[in-house]
């Protein structure tokens, strides 16, 4: 395994993320509780507690902040990658076939958003990926909904009351998953590269790079609260095999050192 040290190095030696003034942090993670159903791959927060999206199950799952369940909800998503509550629905990131279950007769064949209704778990509406392809992430603020569009490697803002595209900004890396608001800026999960950036949202300008170390839980999804960034090992590779790590199914706090 690579070493800390050789690790940092590695991402520091990026071209893009070699800008110079652009601050760069180390993180620390924090394993606070398991998600309720062990596949957790999207987060998001409310007044009430923390969303989970289950990976496999595709269920909901409202807990508080020491992991207890509030309310479950099963949902027509499947291979859920990313949630977010507004405009009094949950948004489910359905990013293409199932994984670990059975077909489901609505199992998306390549990347939707599902809004649901937080109370009877029915679908409201679907929506296509803005550039098509797949969504690894999702996050609702100030009225509007931010989605990863992976194929072409940006974020784009939708209005939820049409699915019109409102702005779109790139991102610096592959992968990008977990989002975050931070006015007037937006964190941005890379999986594979285990580093987050913070995006000027209005243009995508890196402000800031937090990477996490080997050591810590493979990324998925992100959110924000009180200040701090909490993140969630899904337990799943790319390809729907098993990451093989000892954190899967956990949901951790990042500490920035």
């Amino acid at each position: 395994m690579i070493g800390r040290r050789g690790f940092l190095a590695g991402v520091l030696a990026a071209p893009l993320m070699a800008a110079k003034d652009v601050p760069t942090r180390t993180a620390k993670a924090t394993k606070l509780f398991k998600s309720p159903d062990g596949h957790p791959n999207a987060l998001e927060t409310t007044k009430e507690g923390l969303w989970i999206g289950e990976q496999v199950t595709d269920r909901a799952h409202l807990v508080d902040w020491n992991g207890k369940v509030l309310k479950s909800v099963e949902t027509e998503s499947s291979n859920t990658s990313g949630i977010a509550f507004g405009a009094g629905s949950i948004w489910m990131g359905a990013n293409g076939k199932a994984i670990g279950r059975d077909a489901r007769p609505h199992d998306e064949p390549t990347g939707a958003v599902v809004r649901v209704d937080p109370k009877t778990g029915k679908t409201i509406s679907r929506h296509p990926i803005p550039g098509g392809g797949g969504v690894h992430g999702l996050e609702f603020a100030d009225g509007k909904l931010w989605i990863t569009s992976l194929k072409i490697q940006k974020l784009s803002q939708v209005d939820p009351k049409d699915f019109s595209l409102l702005r779109q900004i790139p991102v610096h890396l592959g992968r990008a998953h977990g989002l975050a608001w931070d006015p007037p800026a937006i964190w941005c999960m890379h999986s594979t590269d285990r580093v987050i950036h913070r995006l000027d949202a209005k243009d995508g300008r890196l402000l800031e790079v937090v990477a996490l170390s080997p050591e810590d839980p493979d990324p998925h999804g992100m959110c924000l609260y009180k200040g701090s960034l909490y993140y969630c090992d899904a337990g799943i590779a790319p390809g729907g095999k098993s990451n093989e790590s000892a954190s899967a199914g956990y949901v951790c706090r990042i500490d920035l050192v």
